[in-house]
């Protein structure tokens, strides 16, 4: 219980150290990460169950050549592509807005430090320190997250792309 709180509280003093936007940036970071995992989740859990119930609809239908079958066909598809690729425009957007907001923890930052130095006339090390870190640690946190998201979200467009890709494949026009 003691590794707990001690780990605890030095999370609490990284987080104060990075100043109120790395807050913004833990949260971001935390809801892309939670989309991120609910995409996994319905890629080996829920799609499958989807495509099959496509492939039932489609192979009920006797006929498959006519006009108005390509369309339905073509329904289906985009029916569930759509669900395939859901969210993945919210994560990618996530992902380009954490490195954002660390540029905006490193200007509030340097503000800070900034205003310091107009104050003391700019000989307190010391006290810049503090808008030093504020300006450093939310720039590494953005980076890091958008880093971390990039690969996640390459690996799930990856994926939709490929099921979406296989799905028109098994629609077969054949009779």
């Amino acid at each position: 219980m003691v590794a707990i709180l001690e780990a605890l509280s030095q999370i609490r003093a990284f987080m104060d150290a990075g100043g109120n936007v790395l807050y913004i940036i833990a949260a971001l970071t935390f809801v892309m990460w939670t989309l991120i995992f609910e995409r996994i989740w319905y890629y080996r859990m829920s799609l499958k169950a989807d495509i099959d119930v496509v492939m039932r609809t489609w192979e009920s239908r006797t006929e498959r050549k006519s006009w108005n079958a390509k369309q339905i066909r073509r329904m289906l598809i985009g029916q569930v592509g759509e669900t395939i690729s859901a969210n993945l425009g919210l994560i990618k957007t996530l992902v380009a807005i954490c490195p954002l907001l660390g540029l905006l923890g490193t200007v509030t930052g340097m503000i800070e430090v900034f205003n310091i130095m107009a104050v003391t006339g700019g000989g307190e090390a010391k006290a810049m320190a503090g808008g030093v870190s504020k300006a450093t640690i939310p720039t590494m946190a953005g980076m890091v997250a958008a880093i971390s998201g990039v690969f996640a979200n390459t690996y799930l467009t990856r994926v939709a792309n490929r099921e979406s890709t296989l799905l028109e494949d098994h629609l077969t026009t054949d009779h």
